[in-house]
């Protein structure tokens, strides 16, 4: 079973910019499609972006687009989200996490493997 483990969360400044990372372990993520999602408090978990299983298709959802940017390594198995222009909104724990499909991505149904969260705090 792939586990996914998160890094790259902490305390950033508003304005600022950070990079999450979500590796894979058990396994490889080359075959599928990756996303990003985060949760604040009193919300429900959102869908920030996701990817294509080779890379050649990314969504954002609006609140983030021209911001953030979803990449990824498939030979180390790791997915990252860079964040710029970074805003007290944004403060969330973000989920990396798999979709069992290779390019489907946009619903958070099509996710079944999720990592533990990485807290990303932004502060004016």
């Amino acid at each position: 079973q792939v586990q996914l483990i998160e890094n790259g969360g902490g305390l950033v400044q508003a304005g600022g910019s950070a990079r999450l990372s979500c590796m894979a372990s058990g396994g490889t993520i080359e075959s599928f499609a990756m996303g990003w999602f985060r949760q604040a408090p009193g919300n429900e978990r959102e869908l920030v972006g996701g990817i294509s299983w080779n890379g050649d298709t990314t969504l954002y959802a609006d609140s983030v687009k021209g911001r953030f940017t979803i990449s990824r390594d498939n030979r180390r198995s790791t997915v990252y989200l860079q964040m710029n222009s970074l805003k007290p909104e944004d403060t969330a724990v973000y989920y990396c996490a798999e979709s069992k499909y290779s390019t489907r991505f946009a619903s958070r149904d099509d996710y079944t493997i999720w990592g533990q969260g990485t807290q990303v705090t932004v502060s004016s």
